[in-house]
């Protein structure tokens, strides 16, 4: 899944037009482009944050960036272990459980 420039806008951008243009033009289009960190280290810590945080809804979008970006499944596995002792059981086995879906065949 190669990431839509223009994927808010085509999700939410008729209901919730401002967030749409702020989701694709600052947050995707700059604040994911800058050079400071490489596209595969903020899906690691944009993954982080959303399993610490327990936002399950958003996992799917971001494990398919993160594979995008460089990481693989054992990868994905890897660091939701890790989170588990720093974000607690039950944020690491929601966001397992999520991740176990989007990698079915």
């Amino acid at each position: 899944m190669a990431h839509d420039p223009h994927y808010a806008r085509k999700s939410i951008g008729d209901f919730a037009p401002k967030l749409a243009e702020l989701t694709d033009e600052v947050l995707f289009a700059d604040i994911w482009a800058r050079s400071g960190l490489a596209p595969r280290e903020r899906s690691i810590a944009t993954l982080a944050a959303l399993v610490a945080l327990n936002r399950t809804e958003q996992l799917p979008f971001h494990f398919a960036r993160a594979r995008d970006n460089g990481l693989i499944e054992a990868e994905l596995v890897e660091l939701i272990t890790h989170l588990a002792f720093y974000a607690g059981w039950p944020c690491a086995f929601s966001a397992i459980g999520v991740l176990r879906k989007e990698l079915a065949p």
